[in-house]
């Protein structure tokens, strides 16, 4: 991934972190890339507040656990006085996972494992300098708007939603930077019997699992992360989980999910476009894909092959997106059938995703409700 075009000169970043040798080493790892320059370290956050005036740098990686200030509260301040990208880099310890979903609420562009467990050193910094270059992409006064209560009137862009009327639909989302909240505004729209869904959201494991219990408190509908051999039915959210890719397969007339290692695809896992990919062969026009907001191309493909294989695609509009990467790859790939800004999504797939008898009058007012069938060219 890379940002040179969008930028005349390297992302310029501030590490924050208590360990000199956890400073030594993003220092090291990350000025290996061209496309990035760390212009400063450290070790808490009041030297950090000093150094964000004085360096002005583009991203800040940020500790959540340092003296004198913990790395929440400094968030907390940064975001009101002084906002600018942050990836939160976090233990998997079920209380950081914890942590780090509030940076996220918070403000937080991204976050990210440390390294241990499962993850390399070599894993956590790839990924690292991908999550900086699409953090410096981000957008973060849509981030702060994302995390805030809808005006009056924004949650009513279509009618209040009717209860799904069918169980042959399912209903596949991805997403990365900026996914988390625009996830939780989707699905805390669907009532109770909601489509069976299924979600990929690029975040590392033990968050999946807090991020899922998260969504699971704002929903009517049961969300979960994933383990190998759910089946699916209404009522139903399944959340990949962190370092495992999702797949759907089928069984007669039942739906169920495979969680299974894998390469990284678009240096993911779980990959969107792994899911898309398996939704198109198995369920075909019997599904609806979203690709929200992200950095990348990871979903695009698989959108274009549930595109082909006969569902209705959706991607999140330019300007609702914190990053509009993910939505604008698969848009040029002709895999889209419409764009749309964040609080129209939930009611539109429930639009789709009424009786089988409906779909083509469903998808005409769909076309009608944008104006026009967008595609790639429209946007160029």
């Amino acid at each position: 991934m890379r940002v040179r075009g969008v930028f005349s000169r390297p992302v310029r970043v501030l590490v924050v972190d208590d360990s000199a040798i956890v400073r030594q080493i993003l220092t090291r790892e990350l000025s290996s890339d061209p496309d990035i320059e760390v212009v400063g370290s450290a070790p808490d956050p009041f030297i950090a507040r000093d150094k964000i005036v004085r360096l002005n740098p583009d991203v800040v990686t940020l500790d959540i656990e340092m003296p004198r200030m913990d790395g929440l509260t400094f968030l907390r301040k940064l975001m009101k006085h002084h906002p600018l990208p942050v990836v939160v880099l976090s233990s998997l310890a079920p209380e950081g996972s914890q942590t780090a979903l509030q940076a996220l609420q918070l403000g937080a562009v991204e976050v990210m494992s440390k390294p241990g467990g499962p993850y390399s050193v070599e894993e956590v910094v790839l990924q690292l300098k991908d999550k900086i270059k699409a953090a410096a992409l981000a957008d973060v006064r849509k981030l702060k708007h994302a995390t805030e209560a809808p005006s009056p009137g924004e949650e009513e862009v279509l009618p209040p939603l009717p209860p799904l009327r069918t169980t042959l639909k399912i209903l596949a989302m991805g997403a990365s930077t900026g996914g988390t909240e625009a996830i939780r505004r989707i699905i805390s729209r669907f009532p109770a019997g909601g489509p069976p869904t299924l979600i990929v959201q690029h975040m590392p494991e033990i968050f999946t699992r807090s991020f899922a219990a998260s969504l699971d408190s704002i929903s009517e509908m049961d969300v979960r992360e994933a383990t190998d051999g759910d089946y699916l039915r209404p009522g139903l959210i399944l959340l990949a989980p962190g370092n495992r890719h999702m797949v759907l397969r089928r069984s007669g007339a039942r739906y169920y999910v495979r969680v299974k290692e894998g390469p990284m695809v678009h240096h993911q896992r779980p990959s969107v476009d792994v899911l898309f990919h398996s939704v198109a062969r198995y369920a075909g026009p019997n599904a609806v894909g979203v690709i929200l907001t992200g950095m990348g191309e990871d979903g695009a493909e698989g959108l274009k092959a549930m595109h082909d294989a006969g569902a209705f695609t959706i991607a999140q509009d330019r300007e609702s997106c914190v990053v509009y990467g993910m939505p604008r790859a698969a848009l040029e790939l002709g895999a889209v059938d419409v764009q749309l800004p964040l609080e129209a999504i939930a009611p539109a797939v429930f639009r789709l995703l009424r009786s089988e008898g409906e779909a083509k009058a469903n998808k005409e007012k769909m076309e009608g409700y944008t104006g026009k069938r967008s595609t790639a060219q429209g946007e160029k």
